[in-house]
């Protein structure tokens, strides 16, 4: 299939991500038929796909012509899944980040999409290869994943199952650029992909540090955005959902290591209700909006190196593995994280000797297996 043959998307959820991916399509020109289980999500989904819209309009960013085109004929609503996806050329999943669910909505999908249709996954984590094997057509299945919000964040991860085919790959990467999306391919269906692989390195040092009290959240936050982050680790997770970081954390820690599994504070904060952003209420109260963090109160009693090194030798693993290339983690890292620079090339102004020193440190400290130095890292071959 090329990008020419696609004309129609289907969005399965239409929740923060789905509605965002939705919008982005329609931008794009694609006719979009976003799906949710029931008319009410499918409302709150449209309400803030029009709200953006206009939001763009308004700072010229888009031609209001455009914003009153795909809010009359663009994008239409559907509760009915058959209906939803029956004409799509793509279909884009994007429910809550459970297993069991994606699973089953793979197996859906393949029973009601046209044979020739691609299956897309917006998973932030799960393997492609896996819900690919729910499926008859597991060349034409693949992860497809965007960046909260969908809108504005410009990088896509465009994965590669175990069986994903050539052609199947090369419509991807043709349709992510329709988009207007910068696609980084991911040649190794893992755990994470690149971005929140590398991230969930730092991110165990992060909830690691908030878990002993050794640093608050506010300070650390104001710590790292000190340093240029668009957010601090606590204010992400919340920005999220703790639900969805508990999810990730549980899988990564299942699929690759127990390390990755999510602290205690965090899961008590999900059971109480706590999930952030969508709640209201997580390590911040969100009920005027975006948390104010003070960065008077930035946090002295960590290195800014130290998630820095986490996330270098993360990166070496991926390099080892054959998921990517060192200038793939680097632009994607860049992208997702909204810098300008990204770790691979920090990594190139320091030693393999402070860098395996440092690691061995933080793993000896925190007592936390997945900082020690790989091979890569110990042989200096962390700087290409």
């Amino acid at each position: 299939m090329k990008t020419t043959d696609v004309k129609n998307i289907a969005v399965i959820g239409a929740g923060d991500m789905g509605h965002g991916i939705a919008e982005v399509a329609a931008l794009a020109g694609f006719r979009v038929l976003m799906f949710d289980v029931n008319d009410a999500a499918l409302e709150r989904g449209k309400e803030r796909i029009f709200a953006s819209l206009e939001k763009l309009a308004s700072k010229g960013k888009i031609p209001g012509e455009l914003a009153t085109q795909i809010r009359e004929s663009g994008l239409a609503g559907r509760t009915d899944l058959a209906e939803a996806v029956s004409d799509a050329d793509v279909v884009v999943e994007a429910v809550p980040e459970i297993l069991e669910l994606k699973r089953d909505t793979f197996r859906q999908l393949d029973e009601l999409a046209p044979p020739a249709a691609i299956l897309a996954s917006n998973t932030s984590t799960m393997s492609g290869t896996e819900l690919a094997s729910m499926t008859n057509r597991p060349s034409q299945v693949l992860g497809f994943h965007f960046f909260n919000p969908p809108v504005l964040m410009r990088l896509i991860e465009v994965i590669r199952g175990k069986e994903t085919s050539d052609a199947t790959i090369a419509a991807a990467l043709e349709l992510a650029k329709a988009m207007r999306k910068t696609p980084v391919l991911v040649q190794k269906d893992s755990p994470g992909f690149i971005v929140n692989r590398v991230n969930a390195a730092s991110a165990v040092l992060f909830q690691t540090l908030v878990e002993r009290k050794e640093i608050e959240p506010e300070p650390l936050d104001a710590f790292m955005r000190s340093l240029g982050y668009p957010f601090g680790p606590c204010e992400l997770a919340d920005f999220v959902g703790v639900d969805v970081v508990i999810s990730m954390g549980r899988y990564l820690a299942e699929r690759i290591h127990p390390d990755f599994a999510p602290p205690s504070h965090l899961t008590a904060m999900m059971e109480e209700g706590r999930l952030g952003k969508k709640t209201g209420s997580g390590y911040y109260d969100w009920s005027q909006g975006r948390p104010a963090i003070d960065p008077a109160k930035a946090t002295r009693a960590m290195s800014p190196l130290w998630p820095l090194f986490a996330q270098i030798n993360e990166a070496t693993k991926l390099v080892e593995q054959g998921v990517c290339a060192t200038g793939d983690v680097e632009l994607a890292m860049r992208l997702g994280n909204g810098l300008s620079v990204g770790p691979m090339t920090w990594a190139k102004s320091i030693s393999k000797w402070d860098l395996t020193d440092q690691l061995e440190m933080l793993a000896a400290r925190y007592d936390k297996e997945i900082f020690q130095p790989t091979e890569r890292v110990r042989q200096g071959g962390h700087k290409g």
